[in-house]
């Protein structure tokens, strides 16, 4: 909004300044500010209005003994409404609502956190203890991963003039000047990377300040190729796809940097607010469609290396658990406890020494992930 005001200001009568409004750059800078301001403003209000409604974190039986968990019971939830409002608002108010990468990704973030949200609001307040069934939480995943994947696949025009060539192509990491072509796959792919990252995350989000660093993590890494993508002489020199309207991308990850770096104020242990199913599934699903509309898609393994390390050990604690039942007539396990920062944590880690690890281990995926722009 206020991007096309500056417009409508310079047209008017161009005062000194105004121009930096049209810099990619400086709306990022922008957004980020304005999402951490947004946290500190609004974020004491509604950790006061989630107290005062009782809107609590649930005790978990299967981590009994397990860390402190048993000491967060109580501790406000939901608070992933501080995200999104911190995330979307700013890019409102700085980006071009009318970039279809844009619409996309606010419809998508929007979309997943009005999910997540009907699941923590079964949970906590009409105390469902599963929340949303399964199924039915998974059907809002895979919808609005078909509607991203359908106007990228059959409204190319929408994109740009020559985005027709390019609609069903991905980066090769390490590759240079190849592209895998998806073609028919395509649909069930985003489909698949959307529903993916958005469980992913939701997966990570069992400590203090784990899920809302790494995604802030990512989405910085996110920021610069996107901006990268988006910027034809920057692109040309990487030798990576050059998507016309992507840079505006960049804002809205700015944004999100700003709402992670403004919610970890909270959520740092020991945390005043958990987010909930409201900003994680929201914030997966967000981080998997940037990779979609910035064809990085093969990418995310490498970026995403924390969720993926999180779900791999959840499936193979489960298939190996009923695979033993089966043979041998009682489970095992290969983990003490899944997912993988549980193990950690029941193998004697304090959680804040496991949160800083898997920092430093999500830093040093963003780091390569950049360099498989340059190491080809």
């Amino acid at each position: 909004m206020l991007y096309y005001l500056a417009l409508w200001v310079k047209e008017l009568f161009s005062p000194p300044g105004i121009g930096v409004f049209q810099y990619i750059t400086f709306r990022a800078a922008a957004a980020a500010i304005s999402a951490l301001l947004i946290c500190f403003l609004f974020g004491p209000r509604i950790i006061k209005r989630l107290k005062k409604m009782q809107i609590g974190e649930q005790a978990k039986a299967e981590l009994e003994g397990v860390g402190n968990h048993s000491s967060k019971a109580g501790t406000p939830t939901m608070g992933g409404l501080i995200v999104l409002l911190a995330t979307l608002l700013p890019t409102f108010l700085w980006a071009d609502l009318e970039n279809i990468y844009i619409i996309l990704i606010l419809v998508t973030t929007a979309w997943l956190g009005a999910v997540g949200f009907l699941d923590d609001y079964l949970k906590v307040i009409k105390k469902m203890s599963h929340g949303l069934i399964a199924r039915y939480k998974l059907i809002g995943q895979i919808a609005i991963g078909l509607i991203v994947a359908s106007t990228i696949y059959f409204f190319p025009e929408l994109f740009s003039s020559t985005f027709e060539s390019v609609k069903t192509l991905s980066t090769v990491p390490f590759v240079k000047n190849i592209n895998c072509d998806l073609d028919l796959l395509y649909i069930p792919v985003v489909v698949f990377i959307i529903t993916y990252t958005s469980n992913a995350v939701n997966l990570t989000d069992g400590l203090d300040g784990l899920a809302i660093g790494t995604v802030g993590i990512a989405a910085l890494a996110l920021a610069l190729i996107s901006y990268i993508g988006g910027n034809a002489l920057y692109s040309s020199y990487l030798s990576i796809l050059f998507l016309p309207g992507t840079g505006e991308l960049t804002i809205f990850c700015a944004a999100l940097v700003g709402a992670a770096l403004g919610f970890l104020w909270y959520n740092s242990y020991p945390a005043q607010v958990f987010m909930g199913d409201t900003g994680s599934l929201a914030l997966g699903g967000a981080i998997g469609t940037l990779c979609v509309l910035i064809k990085k898609e093969f990418l995310l393994p490498i970026l995403g290396g924390i969720f993926f390390a999180e779900t791999i050990s959840v499936i193979i604690q489960i298939s190996y658990f009923k695979y033993t039942k089966r043979r041998y007539g009682v489970g095992r396990r290969i983990f003490k406890i899944a997912p993988l920062h549980h193990h950690f944590e029941k193998s004697g880690w304090h959680e804040s020494k496991i949160v800083v690890r898997f920092y430093i281990m999500a830093i040093m995926l963003a780091i390569i992930t950049m360099t498989t722009f340059k190491v080809r």
